[in-house]
């Protein structure tokens, strides 16, 4: 069989994944089943992730050759392949998630970020953040590409940039680990009479 009719099982796996984005698409489904199926096409993709690209990157590093690792092409050319198909993936998915927001504010619930809260919501956050997030966060400080920090499988981390107003000291970075395994993923705020409002951990 000539090469170019082979089809990549990984690149197979992810078109398989996309019928679950094409679940969350279809805008007959109702919104919270439409939600659950995003979370399950991220589950699964970062499994993917954890997995197979993390066995492909270990063979580009060894120099393995596909023959040798029985691989339809060589892992380098796979990947190009695979990162190609997830850019197409993930645009989908973030159509899609703006097309829910859009819906769930017609049904006045609204999913909203640190930068839209009014003042009783901002108060709310602050006083939620000092009670119960703080003592669930140890910055993991990045000196340098060499000193990368080793970070725990099936963790979400929040990269930051650390500066002072007055640049007095240098801009330093930083990664906090998203402590979603012990406190909820996403936290009602105080309502108002325009709606529900959420916001994520």
């Amino acid at each position: 069989m000539h090469k170019s009719n082979i089809i990549i099982r990984d690149i197979s796996w992810l078109s398989f994944n996309g019928r679950v984005l094409q679940e969350a698409a279809d805008e007959t489904v109702p919104l919270r089943e439409r939600i659950r199926f995003l979370g399950i096409f991220s589950n699964n993709l970062d499994e993917f992730f954890r997995v197979r690209v993390g066995t492909l990157k270990r063979m580009i590093q060894l120099g393995a050759k596909a023959s040798n690792m029985r691989l339809e092409a060589a892992p380098d050319k796979i990947l190009e392949k695979i990162n190609a198909k997830v850019i197409e993936q993930q645009n989908e998915f973030n159509r899609i998630w703006n097309e829910i927001l859009r819906e769930l504010k017609k049904e006045n619930i609204c999913i909203v970020n640190e930068k839209q809260l009014n003042r009783e919501q901002q108060k709310f956050v602050v006083s939620y953040f000092n009670d119960e997030v703080r003592s669930n966060i140890i910055p993991l400080m990045i000196e340098s590409i060499q000193g990368f920090p080793i970070l725990n499988d099936k963790s979400i981390y929040l990269a930051c940039k650390l500066s002072k107003k007055d640049n007095s000291i240098p801009q330093k970075f930083a990664l906090v680990s998203v402590p979603v395994t012990r406190l909820p993923r996403f936290n009602i705020l105080p309502s108002t009479a325009q709606g529900q409002y959420i916001i994520l951990l």
